[in-house]
């Protein structure tokens, strides 16, 4: 995929540069608690300010359905932003109308301005071509730097990016050329981490990717369905069981397409999840009527350790266990690190996303290690069921 990026506009001196970013950032009593969405914007706003730019940003916060609730304002991100930016950041109660008009109006060369949030106007989920207008007459130039939010049709995300020329942000780009150097346009063999509690959720994500890659690792509660289907006795186990035969089909679509599937060969069990519970280890053969499969065993581990070890590219959504409670993060801890020590010397692309999968790296203290981290949910775990995603459609050169 091509797209436009910072690099090709042009002449951008005194012109107001619209930039959507994903402010949408945890907040406890007004205050922002964790800034790294707003870090990560920080390249592309002073990218725009050295050009000579006004910048003004759009940005959702929560879901106040049309309305405007006071406790969901954008300000109180504001001097957050301020102390990240070094420099000073203006504030607009509305996003369009007069009110903005003014307050973008009287912004210097290189000033930033925030305005009030899109979702408190109807129109921006419905992606009115009304409210996109308003917001189009704003500014000169679009820059998408929310890959979060590029999988809505909203009016910030897609109907304004079809009224000014439109540019992908730093953040924005250094995610599709990461995403392209996964599935887009990978280095073979490719191997897949599927992960989490539940087939349902992942079914088109692991129709699409059986597909695509070399081998499919799946770990998690969703292998219990297809250790379930295989004929396996999963005990008391989180077990989708009336889609039993959906996992059969996806088994005999990778057998057909000749994609390696990966399921558990041994597994970590106990009674409960209940502190001090003592976990066992178990063959396939041997899980009691009580026992619930909580993580993957130590010889699963090492097939996947030895399967990475043999792949230049790996992509990876969800965990292979409860690796919020010890000792049940063992096969996520020790397979996150060894895809990590593969990607620092430069033998793995290893690409990673999804929130469950984000907080996994970090608690195996391994997210700077890897190759790329998203921290798109929706539109990465989209990205990756090969559907379109309309913020970048929008982009394409």
């Amino acid at each position: 995929m091509t797209f436009r990026t910072l690099d090709d506009a042009k002449d951008l001196a005194g012109k107001t540069a619209l930039v959507r970013v994903d402010f949408n950032v945890p907040m406890e009593a007004g205050k922002v608690t964790e800034d790294t969405r707003l870090r990560v914007a920080l390249p592309t706003i002073q990218k725009l300010r050295d050009a000579g730019a006004k910048v003004a940003l759009l940005a959702h916060f929560d879901r106040p359905k049309g309305q405007r609730v006071s406790t969901m304002s954008l300000k109180p991100v504001v001097e957050p932003l301020e102390n990240l930016l070094g420099a000073p950041v203006r504030f607009a109660d509305d996003c369009v109308g007069d009110v903005a008009k003014a307050a973008v109006a009287d912004l210097d060369a290189g000033g930033v301005i925030l305005l009030e949030n899109v979702r408190f106007h109807a129109g921006e989920e419905s992606n009115d071509p009304a409210f996109a207008a308003q917001l189009a007459e704003l500014g000169d130039v679009y820059v998408n730097d929310a890959f979060s939010a590029a999988h809505r049709a909203h009016a910030s995300t897609e109907g304004l990016a079809r009224l000014l020329p439109a540019y992908a942000g730093e953040s924005m780009r250094r995610e599709l050329d990461a995403l392209d150097a996964a599935l887009g346009n990978p280095q073979k063999p490719v191997i897949g981490i599927v992960g989490g509690s539940k087939v349902s959720t992942k079914l088109d994500l692991l129709k699409n990717l059986v597909g695509k890659l070399d081998r499919l690792a799946i770990g998690g509660g969703m292998a219990n369905t297809f250790l379930f289907a295989q004929g396996h006795d999963v005990g008391a186990s989180l077990c989708e069981k009336d889609l039993a035969g959906t996992a059969r089909e996806i088994m005999a679509e990778a057998e057909a397409k000749g994609c390696e599937l990966l399921l558990p060969v041994d597994v970590v069990t106990a009674k409960g999840l209940t502190p001090g519970v003592e976990p066992d280890v178990r063959g396939l053969d041997a899980i009691q009527a009580d026992d619930r499969i909580l993580d993957a065993g130590p010889q699963t581990v090492s097939r996947l350790i030895a399967a990475m070890d043999a792949s230049k590219t790996l992509i990876w959504n969800g965990p292979l266990g409860v690796f919020e409670v010890p000792p049940f993060d063992r096969a996520t801890v020790a397979a996150a690190q060894h895809a990590a020590e593969l990607a620092k010397a430069g033998k793995l692309v290893a690409v990673a996303g999804g929130g469950d999968t984000v907080a996994a790296l970090h608690h195996a203290r391994v997210a700077d290690d890897m190759t790329f981290v998203s921290t798109a949910g929706g539109a990465f775990l989209e990205w990756m069921e090969g559907k379109p995603l309309p913020g970048v459609e929008a982009l394409q050169a």
